[in-house]
């Protein structure tokens, strides 16, 4: 029966479209009798069944005025939700290339601002991942008043997912209001995508040696700390991750040493004669027991260079990503690192 429904489930959401936003209307709202709903069914039915066989004036007057108003709770049930505006909205700052980024342990989470431009507030509006076929599990839902003429925003998250790029799931949006008798839901397919990449490995390690540049015979060493030995005297206008902190931390320390000749002997690292080596972050020099532990490791190093402000460059089995730096090149080699 589980098999099935997936089955089914699967099929229905294949023909719908992908949209980032999705105008409710009646095409796309759907409307069933709920549990309560049938249960006042069959009451009504009941009363009106007593009614004819006694009699009862009052029996027919309770009779219609339940009927009646399970007629106008329909309606009121249908336009609660029809006509409402969803639209996803994703955190693109995280990746200014593309998509936005997730790493393999976290959680991806999304946002969805219902708009409402009638003049009537819409009640009890609730939003949920369609994975979930349970549907009268509260956990699972999200629910929120959209007021009249404007619009509320709320999150939505979806569990650790494996590494790749990924569309956002199939959502329901969902209400029973007024009155509970009528389940109204629409289902949206959302267009939208998320990289997900390898989760890093903790703690980083060092980074490897790096490669003599064209003319180079000579490596420059990383520290285990994951420093290069090249370094210099602090200039007016280096950039604050480029100062050696550590070292700056024993100057100052020095009980000796006065404090305007402490900022004097600040030291940066010297990247012209760290550059004159190529990093690359070598799939073959990981060392890791296994696939994805070697992509975690890669992973690790990326953000580590990034972090230093160091070129370098990624090498895969079938892929190779030239020097560079900055957060654009970062994305670039974690999502070769997520695609491969």
């Amino acid at each position: 029966m589980f098999s099935l429904r997936k089955r089914f489930q699967n099929w229905f959401e294949s023909r719908l479209p992908l949209s980032d936003s999705l105008q409710l209307t009646q095409r796309n709202v759907y409307i069933v009798p709920s549990t309560v709903g049938w249960m006042m069914v069959l009451t009504i039915l009941v009363l009106l069944v007593a009614s004819i066989n006694y009699q009862l004036n009052l029996g027919y007057l309770l009779t219609f005025l339940i009927g009646g108003s399970v007629v106008v709770g329909m309606h009121v049930a249908h336009n609660n939700l029809r006509g409402l505006h969803l639209s996803i909205n994703l955190s693109a700052d995280r990746n200014p290339a593309n998509h936005p980024s997730y790493y393999a342990h976290e959680n991806a989470t999304f946002r969805v601002t219902l708009s409402n431009n009638s003049k009537s507030v819409r009640y009890a509006i609730g939003l949920r991942l369609a994975d979930k076929f349970d549907s009268t599990d509260t956990v699972n839902w999200t629910w929120v008043d959209v007021p009249a003429h404007g619009s509320t925003t709320l999150g939505v998250s979806v569990k650790p997912m494996p590494r790749g790029l990924h569309r956002l799931p199939t959502l329901v949006a969902e209400t029973r209001f007024p009155l509970g008798t009528f389940k109204v839901w629409t289902v949206w397919r959302p267009a939208a995508k998320v990289w997900v990449y390898p989760a890093p490995e903790t703690p980083a390690p060092a980074l490897p040696m790096g490669e003599p540049s064209a003319g180079e015979m000579k490596l420059t060493p990383v520290q285990a700390n994951g420093e290069f030995d090249g370094v210099r005297a602090y200039r007016l206008g280096d950039p604050l991750k480029q100062v050696v902190w550590k070292k700056a931390a024993k100057v100052w320390g020095n009980a000796d040493v006065h404090a305007s000749d402490a900022s004097s002997q600040l030291i940066s690292r010297d990247l012209q004669h760290t550059q004159a080596q190529v990093l690359y972050l070598d799939f073959s020099r990981t060392a890791s027991a296994n696939e994805e532990a070697a992509l975690s490791r890669l992973c690790a190093w990326v953000i580590q260079a990034e972090h230093m402000g160091l070129r370098y460059g990624l090498r895969l089995p079938r892929l190779e990503i030239a020097p560079a730096s900055g957060e654009a090149h970062k994305h670039h080699c974690l999502q070769a690192l997520a695609a491969y």
